[in-house]
């Protein structure tokens, strides 16, 4: 079991969604190196931490943790989050509350997204994260999740007037967000979630019949499954399909990017913000469909990490790429974090 921290001191808890930006942004101006922010993402698959400081033109990030903790592990069948998982989870946002601390961070916000939504112990969880490392997770609705997804990487948009469709491909759960842009602010038209993520879906088919001499047709399965999950949502898309953008925010797609770009290791700079071609992105996917284990694991920016769940991802994003034909698939490594971190500067004042 992960040890607790909760004794040392933690930073101040972030605000909640409605509140509104203050009108005291003021100190945070005329102190802006000395407020620094935090904001942790708990996903059913990742932990991940950004610690950052405001500038005129965004924010500077100081420092930032990542670690696969497959918190959804087994939740799909039991529907409970097992404690190998939680401690998994609990040692990871040690981790994060100590650069919390060491870094100095005076307002932070922690938010948990579909597994702790849909565990029966998710409270529970939280209860134990906050006694043991002092983190307050805010179990978080999906319009939420989709609202901070959104305003974290909507400026990796591509130019152009015509609607756009952003999307996160999680662990347990896809949100997909239509938005209009008018003077460069994102309008929420209308948005999704889908209960299939990379580790419900993977879960739903079985790793055996996806390693197994049929897997093409368990990939088939699970793309079924994810057009049936965004039937409904399609029904609300424009007919209208001249100028559409596209914008993925997730593992899934900086994976497959990093894969078109033929990478020997992952590089962020390379591929946030990298425009991709439609059909190099479906033959990616079918690609790695038809590849085993240790084929997949042997591909670089793939590995054995995210071998056994990179193909429900393409299964997803085919999905995705099959209501909304637009010609470039806009590639984001950033999201949820940054979201939080734009909305607790815009309550001190920054215009970001």
């Amino acid at each position: 079991m992960a040890q607790g921290v909760a004794s040392a001191p933690v930073p101040r808890q972030g605000y909640r969604p409605q509140d509104r930006p203050s009108d005291q942004g003021s100190p945070a101006r005329r102190e802006p190196h000395r407020r620094t922010y935090g904001a942790i993402d708990l996903g059913t698959n990742n932990c991940r931490l950004l610690i950052a400081r405001p500038n005129e033109s965004g924010f500077t990030v100081i420092d930032a943790f990542s670690r696969i903790v497959r918190l959804g592990e087994g939740l799909s069948h039991t529907g409970e989050l097992s404690q190998h998982a939680m401690d998994r989870a609990v040692g990871a946002l040690g981790v994060c509350a100590e650069k919390l601390r060491r870094r100095n961070v005076s307002i932070s916000r922690s938010v948990a997204t579909e597994a702790c939504r849909r565990a029966k112990n998710g409270r529970e969880f939280a209860d134990r994260v906050r006694e043991q490392t002092g983190i307050v997770l805010d179990i978080i609705e999906p319009a939420e999740e989709a609202r901070l997804a959104v305003l974290g990487c909507h400026k990796l948009l591509e130019p152009g007037d015509g609607p756009a469709l952003i999307f996160d491909i999680g662990g347990g759960s896809t949100e997909l967000v239509l938005i209009d842009q008018e003077e460069g602010t994102p309008r929420i038209r209308a948005w999704w979630s889908a209960p299939w993520g990379v580790v419900s879906l993977t879960e739903s088919e079985g790793r055996e019949a996806l390693e197994g001499p049929d897997r093409i047709k368990a990939y088939e399965r699970m793309r079924e499954r994810a057009r049936r999950a965004f039937a409904n949502f399609a029904t609300m898309l424009p007919e209208k399909r001249e100028g559409i953008r596209l914008l993925g925010t997730s593992g899934t797609v900086t994976t497959l990017a990093s894969v078109h770009l033929a990478l020997p290791s992952y590089d962020r700079r390379a591929v946030d913000g990298l425009h991709v071609p439609i059909e190099a992105m479906q033959k990616i996917s079918s690609m790695i469909a038809g590849m085993d284990y240790d084929e997949r694991s042997a591909l670089p920016c793939i590995g054995n990490e995210r071998a056994d769940l990179v193909v429900a991802g393409c299964a997803i994003l085919e999905a995705i790429m099959e209501i909304w034909p637009a010609q470039n698939l806009g590639v984001a490594d950033r999201g949820i974090r940054e979201g939080i971190l734009r909305s607790l500067m815009a309550r001190d004042g920054w215009q970001l």
